[in-house]
């Protein structure tokens, strides 16, 4: 039997009200594994774990836990053999489900009426992305995800008649939250794809009339080199929303004209889902000027070294190990970003950059942010992605890794008189220039910043 989770510490707000099984499709295969799960000894507050790609068995397990009051702990299905066993040293004895098990249950289980779940108990951990170190299991209860799932179909404005397609993963706080909550809430469809393959996004975009996709950079770029690319094929979509590194004003304003559609830049993650994004009636360059403005009972407030602090209703509630939780929110109930950014009027925020991320250069502070925006408003820059490299005189200098237009050969020289020409001070300069055919990315589409500083880490 797997054991009760208990939340580390309560958000500044309190649970709002409501249930993530508030928002459940009627659906006689997730009570009958509801059903199942409790016949083996699964109850409210217990932990299930599984890995599996994208489907419906994975979606079939997340809305059974949720329906019996079990938290769910849905681990990427990419992760390695290690990768899982530390995953699950991060958290309690917990149920592990295999596809299997989860036909089984559905089959020849009685259904279970539903569970007794209260808005303010955990109903969802997931493990935080990166490219080293121990991962961070993130606690979510049913309350938060709730609000956060009706309040996107609002700032969104979703309905029924939308379409999603979901090439993130359900062990992923996007392919949770977009979907399979917001469509819940809007009853709106989604089409969940295994793994992301260009080609197939396009037929399926194309041939389900898809009109909603969120993602990082990489997604629409992918779409747009793909080999059977055309704007016709995309015409169904009305709205992209699109975060993490490299969403540029730039890019927003290449994939809007591009695509033919709605484009905006959002912002959050694991522990802070979508806290900010454009809403439905603001003016659309707002959208790709800023990461958005904060949705509905999130605060905003910079704290030291410029470090973004929010506070808000879908919060995760703390991390598994108490002692992160401790480091990563204030005595007055702040979560500690570890993004840089600026406030600016009606609450809007631009990230700048991530603590640790910034290059420091000779004692000068570089956001790669602020440089790979100027790179991406170049007319023959598809992407870029700025890291530092070590040098043994200035401690950093900074590189960029670009991936160009097709056929274009850009040298360092021509990089930095086009920062010139931008504004950009002197020492932001890239001083080192890589061109690629494609990023290195995590299991969440984001570029991979720690592969890409291993691959160039010698001296300029």
């Amino acid at each position: 039997m797997a054991e009760r989770l208990e939340p580390t510490w309560p958000h500044a707000l309190g649970p709002t009200t409501g249930r993530v099984s508030d928002l459940e499709p009627d659906d006689l295969r997730i009570a009958r594994l509801a059903g199942g799960l409790a016949g083996s000894g699964v109850g409210c507050g217990d932990l299930v774990a599984w890995q599996l790609p994208n489907g419906e068995p994975a979606a079939l397990a997340l809305w059974a836990c949720w329906r019996l009051g079990a938290v769910a702990a849905p681990i990427h299905h990419r992760a390695t053999a290690a990768e899982v066993e530390r995953m699950l040293g991060a958290l309690p004895k917990a149920t592990v489900l295999d596809d299997r098990w989860i036909s089984r249950l559905v089959e020849e289980s009685p259904p279970h009426p539903g569970g007794p779940a209260a808005p303010g108990e955990p109903a969802l951990v997931l493990h935080t992305s990166g490219s080293s170190g121990t991962p961070k299991a993130v606690v979510h209860t049913h309350g938060g995800l709730a609000h956060k799932a009706r309040s996107m179909v609002r700032i969104h404005g979703l309905g029924a008649e939308d379409v999603v397609l979901m090439p993130a993963p359900l062990g992923h706080v996007s392919g949770v939250l977009n979907g399979v909550l917001v469509p819940a809430a809007a009853h709106m469809r989604t089409v969940l794809l295994p793994r992301w393959d260009p080609d197939e996004a396009l037929a399926i975009i194309e041939g389900q009339r898809v009109s909603f996709m969120v993602g990082p950079p990489t997604f629409f770029t992918g779409l747009r080199d793909a080999s059977g690319w055309s704007p016709e094929r995309v015409a169904s979509l009305r709205i992209v929303s699109a975060g993490g590194a490299g969403v540029s004003a730039a890019f927003c304003e290449q994939v809007a004209a591009e695509f033919g559609t709605t484009v905006k830049r959002s912002y959050g993650s694991t522990e802070a889902p979508t806290v900010a994004t454009n809403h439905a009636d603001d003016d659309v360059r707002l959208g790709w000027d800023t990461d958005g403005r904060a949705v509905d009972g999130v605060s905003f407030r910079i704290g030291d070294a410029g470090e973004l602090e929010v506070r808000g209703p879908e919060l995760f509630v703390g991390y598994t190990d108490a002692e992160r939780t401790a480091e990563a929110v204030t005595a007055d109930g702040w979560f500690r970003t570890g993004d840089l950014a600026e406030l600016g009027e009606d609450a809007r925020v631009t990230i700048t950059g991530r603590l640790s991320e910034v290059i420091i250069r000779g004692g000068e502070n570089i956001s790669p942010a602020e440089v790979e925006a100027v790179l991406e408003a170049h007319p023959e820059v598809r992407a870029a992605v700025v890291v530092g490299v070590p040098d043994e005189r200035l401690g950093e200098r900074a590189a960029a890794v670009i991936l160009p237009v097709p056929g274009v050969t850009l040298t360092l020289d021509e990089v930095t008189a086009w920062c010139g020409t931008r504004g950009l001070a002197r020492y932001k300069w890239p001083e080192r220039v890589e061109l690629v055919e494609s990023f290195p990315v995590l299991a969440s589409g984001k570029a991979d910043r720690f592969e890409m500083r291993r691959r160039l880490d010698r001296p300029v």
